[in-house]
């Protein structure tokens, strides 16, 4: 479980830290002085620091510096009270995680300590490349032996110690996240930050912001100076997940920042030079982007200058049976339900489907077979029916779904009601059925249907609010939901 240390000296902010943060979930330290906060730093080596920006001891800058000292990966939360913002800033500037004005409210704390936590977890826990005869359960591991899998070993060792950009491909699910932490482990920035990214789950709007940051006032909502990831982030290594989907001003600015180490805030004219190495990845084909005009071929080169490119899990032959037994141990421990035996017929399941979510699919699957067992043994009832080859096509669409309608007729009622605007519905209509039928075809996956689509994720998730679109075990419209 993570292990947090929080120094204040007020006690209801500790007791309230008691409070929030208890056991089984948490191993809470709690300090009122720096001196007193550095020792248990020493003591227990936490995931997560809390710092409270006015000590009796010590100024805020000289402990987080103190903490830096001992381990610059540690993810530092600033507590800061009125008049202490600027404070705060200048300590994010220098690579702390996150600031936090008081009074605390809870749920942004808790989800705030949940995201440092990860994010020092990608940080501490080695990405092993190694033997997996007895694989360490506690631990990322990169497992395969396949001649393809190799290969990803061998470029890692190549370019971990370069000082250079390097651009990783692959389907989604198949370990990109682990490759990039593993180039950063085998570094020579292992001893500074390490943050991850995913361009596809922040909005098109905030994306700007949250890499380069923004100045008070840049736009609507933005009452305070905001330190972006690129700047926390100096001297260590950035990974930007789902580059492809990178909006053409954020793209300009990745360039220059990537050919001259510079930026400006949104919203500011002061240039912040920063010196971070950026591993970037995709799982859209970014020379198709490119030649369509949606990716800009300049910034492409500058990605590409070393890549790496992962195998799907079909491709991996007997790495399959590695896998699955890694992760059976694995998730036998994590869960407290150790698996003793898969019978061959589970086995047999389990290679025989294609598993188009690659190995974080079969992670899900595995979970889902283990909470559902009862003994030691991973029968075949235990999998999912669609890896069993039951109802593996799409889910049937509802009679009263748009994909049910007839276009034909859907033309001539409009005709007969004397629309005025039968081009516009139409196209409306003809694209509210294909979202959903692809969308139902994926299984509401919405990075596989961006790809069938062509288009980027941020624009399907556009579309999808825009035509009401429900994602659930079913696909469909807001305004045709079934009964």
């Amino acid at each position: 479980m993570p292990t947090l240390l929080v120094i204040d000296d007020e006690q209801s902010i500790l007791h309230a830290f008691q409070r929030a943060f208890r056991p089984p979930n948490f191993v809470l330290h709690t300090a009122c002085a720096a001196a007193e906060g550095l020792s248990l730093l020493a003591q227990h080596k936490p995931d997560v620091v809390i710092l409270d920006v006015h000590l009796p001891d010590a100024t805020g800058l000289d402990t987080f510096e103190a903490i830096r000292g001992v381990d610059a990966r540690i993810p530092v939360i600033l507590i800061t009270g009125h008049g202490t913002t600027d404070l705060a800033i200048e300590a994010i500037k220098r690579g702390a995680y996150e600031y936090l004005l008081k009074p605390l409210e809870l749920a942004h704390l808790r989800e705030l300590v949940d995201r440092a936590c990860a994010t020092s977890r990608l940080m501490h826990v080695p990405a092993i490349l190694a033997d997996v005869e007895t694989p360490p359960v506690q631990a990322d591991v990169l497992v395969g032996r396949c001649a393809a899998m190799q290969e990803v070993y061998k470029a890692i060792g190549r370019v971990a110690s370069q000082d250079v950009t390097v651009l990783i491909l692959g389907e989604s699910g198949t370990g990109k996240e682990l490759v990039a932490r593993a180039i950063y482990q085998h570094s020579h920035r292992a001893t500074r930050p390490f943050l991850a990214i995913n361009c596809a789950a922040i909005p098109e709007s905030l994306l700007e912001s949250e890499l380069f940051g923004h100045e008070k006032g840049a736009y609507t909502g933005a009452d305070r100076k905001r330190i972006g990831k690129f700047e926390q982030c100096n001297g260590g290594t950035l990974f930007l997940d789902e580059v492809g989907d990178m909006t053409p001003l954020t793209q300009t600015k990745i360039l220059r920042l990537l050919q001259e180490q510079r930026f400006e805030r949104v919203g500011g004219s002061e240039t912040v030079q920063t010196d971070v190495r950026l591993i970037a990845a995709t799982n859209a084909d970014l020379e198709k982007l490119v030649a369509n005009g949606r990716f800009r071929n300049d910034l492409y080169f500058r990605l590409n200058v070393f890549t790496i490119r992962l195998p799907p899990l079909r491709e991996r032959g007997d790495d399959l049976v590695l896998l699955i037994d890694y992760y059976v141990k694995r998730f036998g421990t994590e869960l407290g339900k150790p698996v003793h035996v898969v019978p061959p017929e589970t086995l047999q399941f389990l290679r025989r489907y294609s598993w188009p979510g690659n190995v974080r699919e079969m992670q899900s699957v595995l979970k889902q077979a283990i909470l559902l067992m009862s003994g030691g043994v991973l029968l075949p009832e235990f999998l999912p029916a669609t890896v069993r080859g039951m109802n593996t096509s799409a889910p049937p669409v509802p009679e009263n779904q748009p994909g049910c309608v007839d276009l034909a007729r859907f033309i001539e009622e409009k005709l007969a009601a004397r629309s005025l605007d039968l081009y516009a519905e139409s196209l409306n209509l003809m694209e509210r059925e294909l979202l959903t039928r692809v969308l139902q075809h994926t299984s509401g996956n919405q990075v596989q249907a961006a790809r069938i689509l062509g288009i980027t994720r941020g624009s399907l998730r556009s579309k999808i609010r825009a035509h009401k679109i429900v994602i659930e075990r079913a696909v469909w419209s807001d305004d045709d939901q079934p009964d």
